[in-house]
């Protein structure tokens, strides 16, 4: 089977939807299927170049993306048209798979859809324009809005099937009169393989936050705890990533002269398992506005590395419910510092609170959410056939690269 896979980032891109994306193109040319990737040239995170995938990568010029709102519009719309000119004159595939980066990338497997004859499946990372208008970066109601939300709408409408990061996306997409059936959840994942448990450090309690700190994650609630427990012995705080709200933070604890929390880059995916390691806790934040907009898949490396989960969020929210279900941490309301601050100094006085709760969330993991589980769902509901093997596929064979 001939299957097209669309996104702006790709390997060896560590983006989260570069490295889902590689995750299950790899998974799928295993199976035998000719695999062909449109992305950019331009890159989002870090480079990771270890165990390429054995794809056909096709990179399409786009203009460099950046954080400005000016340079993303143009980064996108680049790499839109070059994936309309990609898709049509490429090979002829049977099966379109489109993720949401950019914005309205759907459009272009509708088209594909209508031209080639081909499947069309769409797997939301993000729901736009909903998270657009949850971040105040488009206003409710607006004209630009209402276009947008009608064209995305109708690229869902048209899909064969639409892929959701969890329940609370489903029930998003169902608000915008989504067609119930099409809607089928899927949960991200991490590598058991890659990132294992190890012993918990001694010394201060340690919290952990791994990954983007961007617009569509809670602050306030964390800034205020570490405001209250500065440079207190007990308790130790690392930031290992980027994103918009980080340099917020490094200059508040630089006013303050908070000596107990350290900024770190981003962490290779190689060495993520060493990263996580160090903590007690897995830090994971997400606004209240953003709840099905985004489903934040920090928590399954947290899980992976056998730390309990400390999740800042909604309570409807996908973290939370694993979080009731599975009883692998703790959440907190967004702004209720002083309940956490009582639940840190709770756990610092009971470690072994901790190793429990840490176990309960490895075997979780193991059972619901490592990669070859994980991928498979994903791979049975784009129904190419046949049923992917459960053990992880790793060739390790150079990618086949394309560049125009």
């Amino acid at each position: 089977m001939n299957i097209l896979l669309i996104n702006q980032f790709f390997y060896p891109d560590s983006a989260a939807t570069s490295q889902f994306l590689t995750d299950l193109a790899r998974s799928l040319a295993a199976e035998g299927n000719s695999v062909r990737v449109i992305c950019g040239r331009s890159s989002y995170a870090e480079l990771d170049c270890s165990d390429p995938p054995e794809v056909e990568i096709v990179r399409t010029p786009d203009v460099r993306f950046a954080r400005g709102a000016l340079a993303r519009v143009l980064s996108y719309a680049s790499f839109l048209v070059g994936s309309v000119f990609h898709g049509f004159f490429g090979p002829k595939a049977d099966l379109v798979l489109t993720l949401s980066t950019p914005p309205g990338l759907s459009l272009v497997g509708s088209l594909l859809k209508a031209a080639l004859g081909a499947r069309h499946f769409i797997w939301e990372m993000d729901v736009y324009p909903d998270i657009a208008v949850a971040l105040n970066v488009l206003r409710q109601n607006s004209l630009l809005t209402r276009i947008l939300g009608a064209s995305f709408d109708w690229s869902r409408r048209r899909a064969d099937g639409i892929i959701a990061l969890g329940e609370d996306m489903r029930n998003r997409l169902e608000a915008r009169n989504i067609p119930r059936e099409k809607i089928h959840v899927a949960e991200n994942w991490a590598d058991g393989r890659e990132i294992r448990p190890r012993p918990f450090p001694k010394g201060p309690l340690t919290i952990h936050y791994s990954g983007n700190l961007g617009l569509a994650h809670e602050t306030e609630t964390i800034l205020a705890v570490i405001e209250r427990l500065r440079n207190h012995p007990d308790f130790r705080f690392i930031f290992a990533g980027g994103g918009s709200h980080r340099p917020r933070l490094e200059a508040f604890c630089r006013t303050h002269a908070i000596g107990n929390v350290e900024f770190r880059p981003y962490c290779p995916r190689t060495d993520l398992g060493r990263s996580l390691g160090e903590s007690h806790l897995g830090l994971v934040t997400q606004l209240p506005q953003s709840l099905g907009s985004v489903v934040p898949s920090k928590i399954y490396g947290v899980m992976a590395s056998g730390r309990p989960l400390l999740y800042i969020g909604p309570d409807k929210s996908t973290p939370a419910e694993h979080i009731r279900r599975l009883h692998c941490g703790w959440r907190i309301q967004p702004g209720d510092a002083e309940t956490l601050v009582a639940l840190l100094h709770r756990l610092n006085g009971n470690r072994s609170l901790l190793v429990q709760t840490g176990a309960r969330a490895r075997r979780a993991f193991e059972d619901n959410f490592d990669r070859a589980i994980a991928v498979n769902r994903v791979l049975e509901i784009l129904d190419a056939g046949w049923v992917a093997d459960l053990s992880p596929v790793n060739r390790g064979l150079p990618a086949v690269v394309t560049d125009v």
